[in-house]
């Protein structure tokens, strides 16, 4: 895949909405990978059963108009955007969209009080330590 620059980043936290339930993610997380390889978006979504952080990266243009869409999916509730700016290169060029479970719900609850820097360097900070589901 072919990317294209300058690069464009968000990361936001949300909550699973109430009437939904957790195997809603795993169909979020399929589909993502189809939407975002058409748009050159790549990612990283976690979810701790409760709460979701998801980093986006790609073209500004293109990772707004993304953020728009998810902010106006009625799967999740209480979006909150911790950062946003320029990229210097992507950090999850290998896939479309990551995707992992975590035990801790309480990694999340913490990131979700941070927000610019901080909240990207407690969200990179997780990497080494999780799995990706397939």
């Amino acid at each position: 895949m072919k990317f294209t620059n300058p690069l464009y980043e968000v990361l936001y936290v949300s909550t699973l909405a109430p009437d939904q339930n957790v195997t809603a993610v795993a169909n979020i997380a399929r589909r993502a990978r189809v939407v975002n390889a058409a748009a050159q978006i790549t990612g990283m979504l976690v979810f701790d059963g409760m709460r979701f952080c998801q980093q986006l990266e790609g073209t500004q243009k293109q990772v707004l108009t993304l953020e728009q869409k998810i902010r106006l999916d009625g799967r999740h509730i209480h979006m909150e955007v911790l950062h946003h700016g320029p990229l210097a290169q992507r950090r999850f060029r290998c896939f479309t969209i990551g995707f992992s479970m975590l035990d801790d719900s309480e990694v999340l609850a913490r990131l979700e009080a941070m927000d610019g820097q901080a909240a990207v360097d407690a969200f990179l900070a997780m990497m080494p330590h999780i799995d990706l589901a397939p």
